[in-house]
């Protein structure tokens, strides 16, 4: 499954059953993972954000997402977020991909994780730019330890340019 396709999904209470907001992005850790999601509401301009630490998120499909209940739903002070998928100064989306040694891949255009292991990302959706994704299609860079992300670019080892996949 791609994190772009969950933003935008509907939050459900399941004690109740009450919609109680939207995906708007995803809080991921250091060691890559899927630390939890951000709700749609007055975002990063606003020094806190609401979010749904992954732990509280009981299921999750193409159509909603369903956490425990209301008391799931934290205030986070939002200059200490560090890594995000889609928005802020710490989000991944976009970032441009170099090898070791200095070769752009592309930038990062999605993320991917696999429901069965929860919230370990599996790869990273590459994007050579829009002409290019039209003529040879996106890309798949199966995750590995030794991606780091840096403050301007996601660097990875010289050999992944030989790892690339299609989706």
């Amino acid at each position: 499954m791609k994190l772009q396709e969950m933003i935008g999904l509907s939050v459900f209470d399941t004690e109740n059953g009450k919609e109680i907001g939207k995906v708007r992005d995803f809080l991921l850790s250091e060691d890559w993972k899927i630390e939890g999601i951000v709700l749609e509401g007055k975002g990063f301009l606003s020094p806190n954000i609401k979010a749904v630490l992954w732990d509280d998120i009981v299921a999750y499909g193409e159509d909603a997402v369903m956490i425990r209940n209301q008391q799931a739903i934290r205030k986070m002070d939002a200059e200490n977020i560090q890594n995000t998928f889609a928005l802020g100064g710490g989000k991944v989306k976009e970032l441009p991909v170099l090898t070791n040694d200095g070769v752009l891949m592309g930038h990062v255009s999605d993320v991917y994780f696999d429901q069965h292991l929860g919230n370990t990302i599996t790869g990273f959706e590459i994007s050579d730019g829009f002409i290019s994704d039209l003529v040879e299609g996106r890309k798949l860079l199966p995750f590995t330890r030794d991606i780091v992300r840096g403050e301007s670019a996601l660097m990875v080892p010289s050999l992944s340019l030989e790892r690339l996949e299609s989706p």
